[in-house]
């Protein structure tokens, strides 16, 4: 067994793991993380770039550019043009970013999964008794992206930003070992609400980045300002920003969760599961069948 394998055996385990992102000061670490991330020093960038190579199976393969100016510009990179081919079937809602499905489904009367026993309230992750009453029998998915994942997210399709509402608080980790010891932690943790009209029709589809340890930092390019731990603007951002399907829409700072809430009628996409990876542009769910009269 190598050292690298040894050592990531040990950090694997669920207690030390937990108690290693977790039992911490999360926001401080988050904070620090984030400053020493722009280092812009080469022999700063490279060992940390190579530290997080050696842990982390980092691909740098289909990124558009080859060298970079620190760790963060490395994080926030951009893909080459066409790796992430965007279904553009009008029925489809793609996946607005890469990551793993963590929890898929049916809301039920409200109610959603963050893992298998741990269920939360749409009323506290939204916070918007309207957004409650809209998606409470819909469907959704929560994309969890690692550290290695493009970080960027895209529109899942042709559609209008109305509302952005930031929700400031924690910054748990949200890896599998923490969602199934932390009971609400996606409502615990700092948030965006991004309310999402999807073409000409009445389907408002919401996405909701939530930021974890070492990635409190969300940006929009709808939103002048981003979104962090320092952020002082007001909660609710009413704007109107047009995006086509599959443009992006901003990037994570470093990578966490998306959950994609969408109105009943909807439906998920083949092969959308717990535990499956999908990778932005595939498709994600399919919008309500018109019945022709």
């Amino acid at each position: 067994m190598t050292i690298r394998n040894s050592i990531l055996r040990i950090a694997q385990q669920e207690d030390l793991n937990f108690l290693l992102t977790n039992r911490i000061p999360r926001r401080w670490l988050t904070m620090l993380m984030g400053r020493f991330s722009r280092i812009e020093h080469p022999w700063v960038r490279d060992l940390s770039i190579a530290v997080w190579r050696f842990f982390g199976d980092l691909d740098l393969s289909e990124a558009r550019e080859t060298s970079f100016k620190s760790m963060h510009d490395c994080f926030i990179r951009e893909l080459k043009p066409g790796v992430r081919p965007i279904d553009a079937e009008a029925s489809v809602l793609t996946s607005p970013s890469d990551g793993i499905v963590g929890a898929c489904g049916q809301v039920a009367d409200g109610v959603v999964f963050q893992a298998k026993g741990f269920p939360y309230r749409l009323r506290d992750l939204l916070c918007d008794p309207s957004l409650e009453d809209r998606y409470r029998d819909g469907t959704y998915v929560t994309l969890r992206l690692t550290s290695n994942m493009y970080h960027r997210f895209h529109a899942p399709h042709d559609c209008r930003v109305r509302r952005v509402t930031y929700i400031s608080g924690d910054t748990w980790n949200v890896n599998p070992i923490a969602l199934k010891r932390v009971e609400q932690l996606f409502c615990r943790n700092e948030r965006a609400v991004i309310q999402t009209w999807i073409g000409e029709s009445e389907h408002l589809v919401t996405l909701v980045p939530v930021a974890a340890i070492l990635v409190a930092s969300i940006r929009l390019h709808c939103l002048a300002s981003p979104l962090h731990l320092r952020y002082r603007g007001p909660n609710v951002i009413d704007c109107d920003a047009g995006y086509a399907k599959g443009q992006e829409m901003g990037w994570f700072e470093h990578g966490s969760t998306i959950i994609v809430f969408a109105p009943r009628g909807f439906t998920l996409a083949a092969g959308v599961r717990d535990g499956a990876r999908i990778r932005m542009g595939e498709a994600l769910m399919r919008l309500p069948t018109v019945a022709k009269g």
